[in-house]
């Protein structure tokens, strides 16, 4: 699933739905300008149990940091919320937890989102 005309802005936020598949061991939703510029890269886990993020530029992967609170489960559905804020991004996951990740490029658009891996998605709304 890849959108390269997308138009998120500093104070949107993105609600993806979708069934997370009974054979992967994860899944990621990428955010960014292209697939080797992303501003934020969520990525859970299911063979390490944790929720990885990190950002990527120019196709080079940078410091990733590490949630151990992974409320997904394989098979179920699930809702995802997105928030681009200024200096970071804000995930809710479906259980109230929050992942916060460093605005690190200090995009104020994001133009490309894509979703791989072992997520399928339902709905999505900007």
């Amino acid at each position: 699933f890849e959108i390269f005309n997308l138009d998120m802005k500093t104070g949107d936020t993105l609600k993806i739905k979708g069934k997370i598949s009974d054979d992967f061991d994860g899944f990621s939703i990428n955010l960014g300008s292209s697939s080797s510029d992303l501003a934020f890269h969520f990525n859970p886990r299911f063979n390490e149990s944790v929720i990885v993020c990190n950002s990527r530029c120019s196709n080079a992967w940078q410091s990733e940091t590490r949630d151990d609170h992974l409320c997904f489960s394989k098979g179920s559905s699930t809702k995802i919320i997105i928030e681009m804020l200024e200096d970071k991004f804000q995930v809710k996951l479906p259980d109230g937890h929050e992942v916060e990740f460093p605005n690190r490029h200090s995009y104020d658009k994001i133009r490309y989102m894509s979703v791989k891996g072992g997520f399928r998605v339902t709905s999505f709304k900007l």
